[in-house]
């Protein structure tokens, strides 16, 4: 008679030996549940029920989303100073609190939701980027030969908010070797300088490493089983559900009908002259 308690199972090991491993892995599964499960539940119940004055937002996300503003403004002060004291704390929580209530900024529409473990990902990603193309820049500017050849290509982005497009922006500019030199917000094109385009293996790279950032930026913030357009969204309110490829012609098409229209009231403004 075998040992193993499952002699058809040979590879399945005594649970006696992993019993001490096995508790604590699902004393851990259990205790991130019970402490989540009624942290999204207070969460919920706030949000429904906890009401906020205007001039703290209206609701708990833009009250949090004030309180966040406020809390960097204050650190970015104590960094001017230099100094970690209560004094510049309090003074930097007043000047942040003075200049978000009287030289507010345009509100900034947020219609995902963040996925940390996406963005985790999307940081990381970024450092090897950076450093990859670093020593390529670096040996591109020691090697013997040619100089590099640069260009500017034209790349067509399916991200939807405002938001999410200013920080894939910034990623892009942040890898040494590309630099988005101009965007087109209302087809979402954008015009990117590559820093070598001598082989056509270096810019099908380059298009790769743009569809890879597309990919994880819309995971990471707007998947569209999570996608709600803001009603702050401003202009592009009218292009949610319209597809990349016909926004240029309905913008064209809403032109005419306000130019239509605009004539049509000046006429009638001549003849009631």
């Amino acid at each position: 008679m075998s040992n193993t308690p499952f002699p058809d199972r040979p590879h399945v090991r005594p649970a006696g030996k992993k019993a001490i491993p096995a508790f604590f892995g699902s004393l851990w599964r259990l205790t991130v549940v019970g402490f989540a499960w009624p942290l999204t539940n207070a969460i919920v119940w706030l949000q429904e029920h906890l009401k906020f004055p205007k001039w703290a937002g209206g609701d708990l996300r833009e009250f949090t989303m004030r309180l966040w503003g406020v809390a960097w403004l204050a650190f970015v002060w104590v960094l001017l100073w230099g100094e970690v004291t209560w004094g510049n704390i309090l003074v930097g929580v007043v000047i942040a609190i003075v200049v978000m209530t009287l030289l507010p900024l345009p509100r900034v529409p947020v219609e995902g939701r963040i996925h940390p473990l996406a963005a985790l990902k999307l940081v990381l990603t970024l450092l090897s980027n950076f450093v990859v193309s670093s020593a390529q820049v670096a040996w591109a500017a020691i090697k013997p030969g040619p100089p590099p050849l640069g260009a500017v290509v034209r790349v067509h982005v399916a991200i939807k908010s405002d938001l999410v497009l200013t920080l894939a922006v910034d990623y892009i500019n942040l890898v040494p070797g590309t630099m988005v030199v101009e965007i087109d917000h209302l087809r979402r094109m954008l015009y990117v300088h590559i820093f070598d385009v001598r082989k056509q293996s270096q810019v099908d790279s380059f298009f790769r490493q743009m569809a890879y950032v597309e990919r994880q930026f819309i995971k990471a913030f707007e998947r569209d089983s999570e996608w709600q357009p803001s009603p702050f969204h401003g202009i592009d309110d009218d292009y949610h559900h319209v597809p990349f490829s016909d926004r240029q012609r309905v913008a064209d098409e809403e032109r005419r009908v306000r130019r239509a229209s605009r004539r049509r009231h000046i006429r009638r403004r001549k003849e009631d002259t």
